[in-house]
């Protein structure tokens, strides 16, 4: 079957999970092993503009460049990808030919950095700016806060009504029944979560005894979770080096011992296995694809662990990509909250590369209390989804009843304390009640990561075809919480709107 494109042609290759991107078809790296997994069709190797990585792509994947340049040029809108559609326009403004066979993937490489530092004059056409409608501002947290109306009453009934909010909800007063809705609280201040003691070390840790592997450890992201894991591993003895987005963060970790990488790149190069621990799917694939990412600098033999809460589909993306670079990958994921990331006894749930869980094992005794290895790289998100299903679905479920009893004119304080005497007490549920006791809502497993993982979990059902009612509406309680300005708060926050 003959070749449609040839080495030096401008294409737009879409990889799994990502718009179109602008390319360009090259001779692959030393390190590049072309994909053993036959496929529809011929593959190219793809030079991507903007985070200069290459990737095999399959010919159904690629488009010429300037005749599909109008519709995927609007395909994407984040900062990267018009770094991306600059960098080839750039490139194709400094008059190169393209023939066949004219470099290999390095040469092309240096070429293109060369270019970087000689800039091109281009003629831009002046475009008028277009008059923009004023937008209402909003707060920093990205949700709308619309002003709810307000309804009249009289001093005693609004203490009735509201003797129970801010700072923190003290359910102590009935609550007096009336036809008219309540008024929300206004929006209660996330407390300030404590610094973390990097340095001193846990009894439970202590009790673990953990031999420390003599490998070196990469760690990404220094968040909720990452933090704890990355100190319970300094503290058992482990080499690290931690990269953050937000810098200021990497400070008491290196005080303890660790070093500190400028971008992920530097992590991936300097350690024999990295960890990943952010956000959410997109940024955990932002890690892997984006500029100075992982890619840019994984070899073979290297391990590549990820810990994010993420779906199957988004893993085996970022195990396709990891493993097509020669590295081995293993998906671990978490279950647990801020106080068990610190206390190191979180449950782990791994999959992918058997060798590479086994090379691990002294972390994960480090990070945990147990460990289990799940098989074939998807199954370890899927399980982790399935939990996270019923975590979402028992807090709502709790938050309704909670709201329900102070409605009832119930003291919230003996539900809890008579539920504590029941079958169906259990740390989760009595922590996340008395938290909405107090009010304050301090972060131990973010709002808007719950709601995340409801989400990831009807896009499973969606795909196996399986109805998951339950979620479906507890998901949209969690959505509105998020609205009223929750998102960065406990979990438990989704209270305030089953409450109000």
């Amino acid at each position: 079957m003959a070749e449609q494109y040839k080495i030096g042609d401008l294409v737009w290759a879409k990889m799994k999970g990502f718009s179109p991107w602008p390319g360009r078809i090259s001779n692959p790296t030393k390190d590049m092993k072309k994909p053993a997994t036959p496929k529809k069709g011929p593959v190219y190797c793809v030079f991507f503009f903007g985070s200069d990585n290459y990737g095999w792509i399959d010919e159904g994947n690629i488009k010429p460049y300037q005749e599909f340049k109008e519709t995927n040029s609007k395909a994407c809108k984040t900062a990267t990808f018009k770094e991306a559609c600059d960098a080839i326009e750039k490139f194709i403004a400094g008059g190169e030919v393209f023939e066949d066979g004219v470099e290999d993937a390095e040469s092309l490489f240096d070429k293109l950095k060369q270019e970087s530092d000689t800039p091109v004059e281009k003629k831009t056409p002046k475009i008028k700016p277009k008059k923009e409608t004023p937008k209402v501002k909003r707060e920093s947290s990205g949700y709308d806060k619309r002003p709810y109306k307000k309804h009249r009453a009289d001093s005693s009934t609004s203490n009735n009504r509201f003797g129970s909010l801010s700072p923190a909800l003290n359910h102590s007063t009935p609550m007096r029944k009336s036809g008219s809705l309540l008024d929300r609280p206004a929006n209660i201040s996330k407390p300030a979560t404590p610094p973390l003691d990097v340095e001193t070390l846990s009894q439970t840790l202590k009790d673990k005894n953990i031999r420390a592997s003599n490998l070196k450890f990469g760690f990404l992201g220094l968040g909720i979770m990452g933090s704890g894991i990355v100190k319970n591993l300094l503290n058992s003895g482990h080499k690290v080096m931690v990269w953050n987005r937000t810098e200021q963060k990497c400070a008491d970790f290196v005080k303890a011992g660790a070093e500190q990488g400028m971008t992920p790149a530097d992590v991936v190069g300097g350690a024999d296995i990295t960890f990943s621990c952010v956000a959410d799917p997109q940024a955990a694939k932002e890690m892997v694809f984006g500029n100075c990412g992982v890619l840019s600098e994984i070899m073979p033999e290297k391990g590549y662990v990820e810990m994010t809460g993420i779906d199957s589909e988004t893993s085996q993306d970022i195990a396709e990509a990891i493993t097509g670079k020669g590295a081995r990958y293993l998906e671990a994921q978490v279950q647990g909250s801020k106080t068990q990331a610190e206390e190191g006894t979180l449950v782990i749930l791994a999959a992918g590369d058997r060798q590479l869980f086994s090379e691990c094992a002294s972390c994960f005794g480090a990070m945990g209390k147990s460990t289990f290895f799940l098989g074939e790289v998807g199954n370890a998100s899927k399980m982790n989804l399935v939990l996270q299903l019923m975590a979402g679905i028992t807090l709502a479920g709790l938050a309704e009843s909670m709201a329900l009893a102070d409605r009832a004119g119930l003291q919230q304080k003996d539900v809890i304390e008579i539920l504590q005497l029941t079958s169906l007490a259990c740390p989760a549920i009595l922590d996340k009640g008395k938290a909405i006791i107090e009010g304050g809502f301090a972060t131990h497993q973010p709002l808007r990561h719950m709601q995340k993982d409801l989400r990831l979990s009807l896009s499973m059902s969606d795909e196996l075809e399986q109805p998951i009612p339950l979620a479906a509406a507890a998901n949209e309680i969690y959505k509105h919480a998020k609205r009223l300005g929750y998102a960065d708060h406990d979990a438990s926050a989704v209270y305030i709107r089953a409450r109000f």
